[in-house]
């Protein structure tokens, strides 16, 4: 794209779609004319950008035509839908959905790690899953230094995963818990606030794993170029808003000292080391919230594997940001280059 392109946001009115419209005016990026896209209720609703009003229109068939670049957080049935369509009309498409991510012909991409893949797109770029982003930013410097084997995670994962529903009903919880209501329970089912629960997706009754952790395994070797890396995952919610938090076992092929690791995170993209053993300072939800970058700390060596091989460290990253928009912005101003 050598001129500004033509762009659509698809699903605009979701948390992530207004956070596309965040990160677009927070970082300048160039367009000569901007679409907004959302379901037939929310057509003729009115949205505020860079000082200009436009009307929402519904996404049909016809919402691509002219447009260069579409940013779609709309759910995999619509990108599944529109995506083909958009892209057959010569739009490059960037999906926030499941649904092309494990498709061998489309690029799944976290810039940090294998930008390269954006030149191999047939018209739709996948953006990853929000815990395999927030994962890969930090373990991907340290595998090119010293070999990945094994990554064993556990997530912590904020509402926002969950969209802009989840997250009203997780503050309405605590309304309901201070006033002594009934607690509100129509997005999980159950009560949220001072609780912690299994990652809300399918679970496969022959593996026992959910969708969300097989995801973050399939996505990892696909992201990395490596089918046989290990990646063993539990995802779990908690009664956060917005800012998944992880914690990860690192499995070297190369002997590294916690020094080293630290260095390497500290110049790594995308990264803040925080890591302050006497003030107790470590990756927060609310240190992680609105930052663009992934949060590391509680790094030291692993007392469980043969010395220099094992490493743990913490990490926490804007779920809504780095983990879904920001991700897909920053592949959008990849193709401009």
């Amino acid at each position: 794209m050598n001129n500004p392109p033509h762009i659509a946001i698809a699903g605009v009115t979701g948390a992530v779609g207004q956070e596309f419209l965040r990160l677009l005016e927070q970082r300048s990026f160039p367009f000569a004319s901007m679409k907004m896209l959302a379901s037939a209720r929310s057509a003729g609703k009115t949205v505020d950008f860079k000082g200009t009003t436009y009307t929402i229109e519904e996404l049909t068939a016809d919402s691509f035509d002219g447009v260069d670049l579409a940013l779609f957080s709309a759910g995999g049935s619509i990108s599944k839908k529109f995506g083909p369509i958009a892209a057959e009309k010569g739009c490059v498409v960037v999906d926030n959905s499941s649904a092309f991510r494990m498709d061998p012909d489309t690029p799944l991409v976290v810039p940090e790690v294998n930008p390269q893949e954006i030149a191999n797109h047939k018209g739709i770029i996948a953006n990853p899953n929000c815990s395999t982003i927030i994962m890969n930013v930090p373990v991907w410097p340290l595998h090119q230094a010293f070999g990945v084997k094994r990554v064993v995670v556990s997530t912590y994962q904020a509402a926002s995963g969950a969209g802009a529903q989840a997250m009203a009903e997780l503050e309405q919880q605590a309304k309901d818990w201070v006033a002594d209501d009934p607690i509100t329970q129509d997005i999980f089912g159950r009560q949220y606030i001072w609780n912690l629960f299994s990652h809300n997706s399918d679970i496969d009754p022959d593996t026992g794993y959910n969708t969300e952790e097989t995801k973050m395994i399939k996505e990892t070797r696909k992201i990395f170029g490596i089918e046989d890396i290990q990646v063993s995952v539990t995802c779990i919610r908690v009664p956060v808003l917005r800012a998944h938090c992880e914690s990860i076992n690192l499995t070297f092929e190369k002997p590294a000292t916690e020094q080293q690791v630290r260095e390497i995170l500290a110049a790594a993209p995308g990264v803040t080391v925080l890591d302050d053993r006497e003030n107790n300072q470590h990756p927060e939800p609310l240190i992680a919230s609105d930052e663009d970058d992934v949060y590391v700390g509680r790094i030291r060596t692993d007392a469980g594997q043969p010395e220099g091989y094992g490493i743990e460290m913490f990490i926490a990253g804007d779920q809504i940001r780095k983990g879904a928009a920001l991700n897909a912005v920053q592949i959008a101003e990849l193709l401009l280059t």
